[in-house]
């Protein structure tokens, strides 16, 4: 059975589009939630609570599904307000991670994502003028330790003899 968002992939219905949409989720501040459009819209999110994003300028570049092992969101926003700034500077400066959430809604049913949402960390960004540009990026799988248990004296004595 397909979905919907197989039918707007599939055949672009009139009058149905995708709405992209991010959840900047800095610590220790509001949610920054952003949506590309001329219009605020209020949603359902996952989790049953209804949200309102906030219409912007969104230029969104979704990574390459491939086995390099480290896809990267890289995303713009320009016409970004000074309380936007200061949290994304905020972000970049603080050392627990920033969760970037990534959702698409269609504009006939925004009940629910029309995906599942994708979520991203925080890895760099920059500011020119009005513009601000992110970059976010899935968990690194390639610079992960495996096993994930190390082996130290703590953990097991014997260690120390070999």
């Amino acid at each position: 059975m397909p979905t919907a968002l197989d039918v707007i992939y599939a055949s672009a219905p009139t009058g149905v589009v995708l709405i992209p949409t991010l959840d900047i989720r800095v610590p220790g501040e509001a949610p920054i939630r952003v949506c590309n459009g001329f219009e605020d819209i209020e949603v359902t999110l996952e989790d049953d609570s209804t949200v309102t994003f906030t219409a912007g300028n969104l230029v969104i570049d979704l990574p390459e599904k491939n086995d390099t092992g480290k896809q990267t969101l890289k995303f713009g926003l320009w016409n970004a307000n000074g309380d936007a700034q200061a949290a994304v500077v905020a972000a970049l400066e603080a050392t627990t991670p920033t969760e970037i959430i990534y959702r698409e809604f269609d504009s006939s049913d925004l009940s629910a994502p029309a995906s599942l949402p994708q979520s991203f960390t925080l890895v760099g960004g920059s500011f020119e003028g009005v513009e601000v540009q992110l970059e976010a990026s899935y968990y690194d799988i390639l610079n992960t330790a495996w096993p994930r248990e190390r082996y130290t004296q703590l953990n097991a004595p014997g260690i120390a003899y070999l």
